[in-house]
């Protein structure tokens, strides 16, 4: 409690000296006057002092030329056709805005604030258009070029090796850009081909399923025939598609344009193939002549007409 006490007692010393410190300011102001304990407020007279605006005002002027000024006072460009059909669909909007919205409280074109922002906006761009045109001539009376030379080459404000770390910068930035683009591409590509390694096995798994069912059935007498096992020797059948007979024609007739090394090479389709043998040519081949020949080694046949001398008897002969 005597704590407390103790405390309260400096904040209101501390409250004391802090105000007699205020009427010492004061009274040291003339705020205040000796017998007074109170501010006395007077109200604060403006001078109006012309001669020494003017004064400051002919301080802050600079007669400098034109050319450092580049100031100028112009009448407003004639407005251009474009910008007042423009400036009339606005108002024209604007009016229809106001009749299609109740909620909307009607306003007179003149004190409209959209339509004179537009305006004014107009304005300035046809005082500027002016101000361009007159500054032009006027810096051309002055003999002061208003284009760049053709062979002119302003000084870089950077140096080189800032220039080459922007250029290492953006290097850096796309090729982080193409990294991440790949790394994206590849993980789409992943997933796309577990969806597609799904799909299969989904697919499969319900043909394995569906043909274990039919089984069943079979088996209790449901089914009286095994057309569901068919599929997959269809399948199996249905191999690379073949030419034409057109096509073949052709290239009896003109030859064949692709690839010609190891054409006459066996494959298991023309091994398999035995649609040009016949029965009748090979039983009447060179095993069943000599069959009917056989007993028959003594007697002339009309072969024997023709058959070619001995090298002996071709060399008498010449002679």
């Amino acid at each position: 409690m005597a704590k407390f006490v103790e405390e309260s007692n400096d904040e209101d010393s501390y409250d004391e000296n802090s105000s007699d410190e205020e009427l010492r300011e004061a009274f040291k102001k003339g705020l205040i006057k000796p017998g007074l304990n109170v501010q006395i407020e007077t109200e604060k007279t403006l001078a109006n002092n012309i001669p020494k605006m003017k004064e400051k005002l002919d301080e802050m002027i600079l007669e400098l030329p034109w050319i450092e000024r580049l100031d100028m006072t112009n009448d407003l460009a004639p407005i251009a056709p474009e910008l007042a059909i423009q400036m009339e669909r606005h108002e024209q909007k604007r009016e229809n805005q106001f009749k299609g919205n109740k909620k909307i409280p009607y306003v007179e074109p003149e004190n409209d604030p959209v339509l004179n922002d537009f305006k004014r906006e107009i304005i300035f761009y046809r005082q500027a258009q002016t101000a361009i045109k007159d500054g032009i001539k006027k810096l051309i009376e002055l003999g002061i070029p208003t284009k760049r030379p053709d062979d002119y080459f302003a000084e870089m404000a950077k140096t080189d090796d800032h220039m080459q770390k922007i250029r290492k910068h953006l290097v850096a930035k796309q090729e982080g850009k193409q990294r991440s683009e790949r790394v994206r591409q590849l993980r789409e590509q992943k997933k796309m081909a577990k969806a597609v390694q799904r799909d299969a096995e989904e697919k499969k798994q319900a043909n394995k399923s569906k043909m274990l069912k039919d089984l069943k059935a079979y088996r209790k007498g449901k089914l009286k025939n095994l057309d569901f096992l068919d599929d997959d020797k269809k399948k199996q059948k249905s191999g690379p598609r073949k030419p034409g007979k057109k096509r073949q024609e052709r290239d009896k007739k003109f030859g064949f344009g692709g690839k010609k090394r190891g054409i006459k090479q066996n494959s298991r389709d023309s091994a398999g193939d035995v649609r040009d043998f016949s029965l009748k040519k090979n039983r009447e081949g060179v095993g069943a002549k000599a069959f009917k020949n056989k007993g028959n080694k003594n007697k002339k046949t009309d072969n024997s007409k023709n058959k070619r001398l001995g090298k002996s008897r071709r060399v008498n002969n010449r002679k």
